[in-house]
């Protein structure tokens, strides 16, 4: 796989050496890396990953500041020159999953582990902050790194906006830039696209209820299970009907369930569910769609139905230029070989959707497949057997700190 060989090269000498340095961080990238894998934390509460993120960042010129609703850390760095401000941020939390990787830091907390590579973030946005340090004279503004937790569905980043890391700096930040390790993208290779790059993840729950009755005698009885098991079918031809192709949804039952024994007639059914979209527009769509679709299904077998939509997180939509920005960034820093602009988004949902919502930047992927698989092979992210290669970790630092020096030029 290789990247595309006609993007703009940046002729500014502050990007010169960038990776090199990056790779003399890389012992104590690893270090921080391996620390946090360790021992991983869930949810909103990371008391011990706060700590080792501030204790890795305690000589450096930074203000940092910590989370009041949640264990979040914010860190600024201010230029040696008046400028804007820009964000880089980097999640910190781990899945509830029991690891299977036979590494020699494997988690050693049951049923946690950081199945989706953001000790790798954590570790690569604190060298970056250490390689930014080092050439503060030669930024003309602030730079501000969100150490967030509670990604994994808890909507961190949206606790850390209240709170005002947009506006740690002083003036609201004019760019923002994350990144994400994948174990099935070539070690190394940065992709990005403008536009939409993940889509919106909400949850639904449809309690179907009948009245209940002996299975010899279904006519005696209102059975909510033929309502409920219509409805399934019912759900893909709407999104076939009713959502354009070109702005696509996905809606996914992933859980029945009705009914003790065999020979009884349940009085409930419920399905539940995943939403995905890719604007707010077909978002919309769906939310109204899908209980209309199951309340008319259920009305037709004589069904009470209460739909209900949780809403997740909203698309992550890429800034186009700010998304062209970063592919040229990558082909000057990393290579041009190593850059790709992906054709389409991927249905996964990430909170950093929350930032983009207020303020133009990007998410970019960044590839860590382990030694000796090919990306199709490789445990995915999320996998309890997943691994991420750290030689990729380099990439990810040189590529924070060329955003940040390119976004505030003298």
């Amino acid at each position: 796989m290789t990247g595309p060989t006609d993007l703009p090269t940046l002729p500014d000498t502050r990007f010169d050496g960038l990776l090199d340095a990056a790779r003399e961080l890389q012992d104590r990238t690893v270090a921080l890396r391996r620390a946090l894998h360790r021992r991983p934390e869930q949810g909103l509460q990371l008391p011990r990953t706060q700590e080792a993120i501030r204790s890795a960042l305690a000589d450096l010129p930074l203000s940092v500041t910590e989370g009041r609703a949640t264990t979040s850390l914010t860190a600024v760095l201010r230029g040696a020159h008046p400028g804007p401000a820009v964000l880089l941020r980097g999640d910190m939390d781990a899945l509830p999953l029991h690891e299977d990787t036979g590494l020699e830091f494997s988690s050693e907390v049951d049923d946690s582990m950081h199945a989706c590579g953001h000790d790798t973030h954590v570790a690569m946005l604190a060298s970056a902050a250490r390689l930014l340090a080092s050439r503060a004279d030669s930024l003309a503004g602030s730079v501000v790194f969100m150490f967030q937790p509670g990604e994994e569905g808890h909507h961190g980043a949206r606790f850390m906006i209240h709170e005002g890391v947009l506006d740690a700096a002083g003036p609201r930040v004019s760019r923002a830039f994350g990144l994400h390790a994948m174990a099935n993208v070539p070690t190394g290779l940065l992709q990005v696209r403008g536009g939409a790059m993940m889509a919106s993840a909400d949850t639904f729950r449809v309690e179907v209820t009948g009245r209940g009755g002996h299975g010899s005698a279904p006519q005696e009885a209102i059975d909510p299970v033929p309502a409920a098991a219509a409805m399934v079918g019912a759900l893909q031809t709407m999104v076939t009907r009713r959502i354009g192709v070109f702005d696509p949804a996905v809606i996914s039952v992933t859980r029945i369930e009705a009914g003790t024994t065999t020979n009884i007639i349940p009085e409930t059914a419920v399905l539940e569910g995943t939403i995905r979209t890719l604007s707010e527009a077909t978002r919309a769509v769906v939310r109204t769609e899908l209980p209309r679709v199951c309340e008319s299904i259920g009305a037709a077998h004589g069904c009470r139905v209460l739909a209900d939509i949780e809403p997740g997180y909203p698309p992550t939509v890429n800034d186009p230029g700010v998304a062209t920005e970063v592919l040229a960034l990558g082909a000057t820093v990393l290579g041009s070989e190593n850059v790709q602009e992906i054709p389409h988004p991927i249905m996964g949902a990430e909170d950093f959707s929350y930032v983009l919502q207020r303020v133009p930047g990007a998410f970019a992927f960044l590839g860590a497949c382990p030694p000796g698989l090919s990306p199709s092979d490789a445990p995915a992210n999320h996998s309890n057997r997943v691994v991420f290669d750290e030689a990729a970790m380099p990439a990810g630092v040189a590529m924070y700190a060329a955003f940040a020096l390119n976004a505030l030029r003298g």
